[in-house]
């Protein structure tokens, strides 16, 4: 498979903690990996490494290469912002903007970048809403305040506001976490679905999860990449004991 986003040598230390350690893989393209590990294992912090989030936490050092289709987003003359639209994310417990309609929160990332017509925005809010199964719940309150939707839904609206804009990459970081288990099912179905217009990258602490929706497994523990295979192999036949004992709850 190619790969959409490699890591080379990745270490993110914040101020003297070195979190992640020497981290080398690569995210197949079209495929969903599942980064899993116990907590403060570091799988978070590659995920928002891979967001260039950590360039606004202070003391916060991120080394090594992360490759975006070859380009190296932390390189000289890299926008930041450009990476973060290619680029995006979906966190734990789903941020709809509290203060605008759900036909806003779609767009939000365009009305940042300048107006547009008022028929192409329609247009975009409809088709995003569509690939997340959210409009035919919706289309008809597109106006309302998008804090009255459900849990599920609102996280369903998150990630419509995350591909509104068109990116190659979904990070997920426990998008399923905070929701009960009739919108989890929901989420997990929306990622199967995803991964064919997208490269998703999904932080779990699900075990079950990790073996439903992910195609490539990797184990971090203690800032490290401990073992990365194919979902089946990593969950039935990995090769090291240290993923083992994780997997079947020996630790962590």
């Amino acid at each position: 498979m190619n790969s959409k986003v490699k890591l080379d040598d990745l270490n993110v230390h914040f101020g003297g903690t070195h979190a992640v350690k020497g981290v080398t893989i690569d995210f197949p393209a079209n495929s969903v990996t599942a980064i899993i590990g116990p907590s403060g294992c570091g799988k978070s912090t590659v995920l928002r490494a891979i967001n260039r989030m950590h360039d606004m936490t202070p003391g916060a050092r991120v080394s090594g290469r992360i490759l975006l289709d070859e380009t190296d987003i932390y390189g000289r003359g890299v926008d930041p912002v450009a990476i973060r639209r290619r680029i995006g994310m979906v966190f734990q417990k789903p941020n709809p903007f509290p203060a605008m309609s759900i036909h806003d929160n779609v767009i939000a990332g365009y009305k940042l970048n300048g107006r547009m017509r008022r028929d192409e925005a329609d247009e975009i809010v409809e088709t995003s809403l569509q690939r997340v199964a959210l409009w035919d719940e919706v289309k008809d309150r597109l106006k309302s305040n998008a804090m009255e939707l459900s849990g599920g839904q609102q996280q369903r609206l998150c990630i419509a506001r995350t591909i509104a804009v068109r990116p190659d990459v979904i990070l997920m970081d426990e998008p399923a976490s905070a929701l009960d288990p009739i919108s989890t099912l929901k989420i997990e179905e929306l990622i199967e679905e995803l991964k064919e217009r997208y490269t998703i990258i999904i932080v779990t602490h699900n075990m079950q999860q990790a073996a439903r929706v992910s195609d490539v497994t990797a184990f971090f523990y203690l800032g490290e990449l401990i073992e990365c295979d194919v979902t089946k192999k990593i969950f039935t036949t990995p090769d090291r004991k240290q993923t083992e004992d994780y997997i079947t709850g020996r630790f962590g």
